[in-house]
């Protein structure tokens, strides 16, 4: 075929440049359009492409412990240790009680130190003018046995009993009073620099309370200061701890003013759960002339826990149950020789 044979003619060469034309005008913005897309996506100099997320389930942040403040030894009464930031994501267990048995308690006795032992109650109790005293009591009658009263100068406070002798502290005097446990004889005489408040004996320390936020360890022989701790929950210090009592590894306070006793952990001061005794403040019809829920006891053989009150007229027998907050320790009533049964208020479990 010849070379003219290939030539288009003029007209159809025209319109073909036309189209190419027309083409030209939008596919060359169209490219450029996607080469500034493609320049503005590629990383720039020096940075690195982040990786791709796989496709995994979303994890659930984990919460921060809680600090916890270690004994501290001193060589003298000081000011309470300031207690860790607690963590607002751990809500402290909440035991409720029931009623076992009520035993009269004379209701002029305003209540400072109660202990259980070797079948008797011995008890402290407080004011000034004479009215503070050292009691030994029978617990199914109420009927007080022996009496040692106070100086009229002297306010007394939570006692604590250690093999054949008794401790009694006083309220702003800053003494300790030594005694024998049969006949009351005082033995010695201490001073120390803090209020006193509660006292307990965990078989090798005296454990007492000032009215702070602070638990102080003594040597139950001389009442020399060993250390201290700070008692905190998740909301922060745990103040106005009052009367003590240990059980098997924890220390049961009144906090005063209130009623709730907080169950503590003494090595590491962490509040390891509350006792709610509000309902049985309630329930009791309580004279009005009464004043606060104050005194605990325990019965380590017969696995027994008393309660009572300043000028209460009744002392009641009580056992730990469940309560109602949204997480629970664990209760059973046979924790009494178990050396962990009241670690199990460490742990929560959901309420059904």
């Amino acid at each position: 075929m010849s070379s003219s044979s290939r030539d288009h003619p003029p007209s159809l060469k025209k319109k073909r440049r036309e189209r190419g034309l027309a083409h030209n005008a939008w596919v060359r913005p169209l490219v450029l359009l996607t080469l500034a897309l493609a320049l503005s996506c590629a990383p720039t100099s020096g940075s690195t492409p982040a990786p791709a997320v796989p496709n995994t389930p979303e994890a659930t942040a984990t919460p921060t412990p809680t600090p916890i403040p270690t004994l501290v030894p001193t060589t003298g009464a000081s000011l309470p240790t300031s207690a860790p930031e607690a963590s607002a994501t751990q809500e402290t267990p909440v035991y409720g009680f029931r009623v076992v048995n009520e035993y009269p308690h004379d209701h002029l006795a305003f209540t400072q130190g109660l202990v259980y032992t070797d079948g008797i109650l011995y008890e402290g109790t407080g004011l000034t003018l004479g009215r503070s005293g050292l009691r030994k009591v029978e617990l199914e009658t109420g009927e007080v046995l022996q009496i040692h009263n106070l100086g009229s100068e002297y306010f007394g406070e939570g006692i604590s009993v250690v093999g054949d002798r008794i401790w009694q502290l006083t309220w702003k005097n800053q003494v300790a009073f030594l005694y024998d446990k049969e006949t009351f004889e005082q033995l010695d005489t201490v001073q120390y620099s803090t209020e006193g408040w509660g006292l307990t004996y965990d078989g090798e320390r005296l454990i007492m309370s000032d009215g702070t936020a602070a638990l102080y360890f003594r040597d139950p022989h001389t009442f020399e200061l060993l250390g201290q701790v700070a008692v905190y929950d998740e909301k922060g210090p745990v103040a106005r701890l009052n009367e003590l009592e240990y059980i098997d590894g924890q220390v049961f306070a009144n906090v005063f003013t209130t009623d709730w006793i907080a169950i503590i952990d003494p090595a590491t001061g962490r509040v390891d759960a509350w006792l709610d005794l509000t309902a049985l403040v309630e329930q009791a019809e309580l004279p009005p002339e009464v004043d606060v829920m104050n005194g605990i006891a325990y019965d380590i053989i017969g696995e027994r826990l008393f309660v009572t009150g300043k000028w209460w007229p009744t002392l009641y027998e009580i056992e730990l149950v469940q309560s109602t907050a949204s997480f629970l320790p664990v209760v059973t009533r046979a924790y009494a020789r178990d050396p962990a049964r009241l670690r199990a208020a460490a742990l929560q479990v959901p309420v059904k």
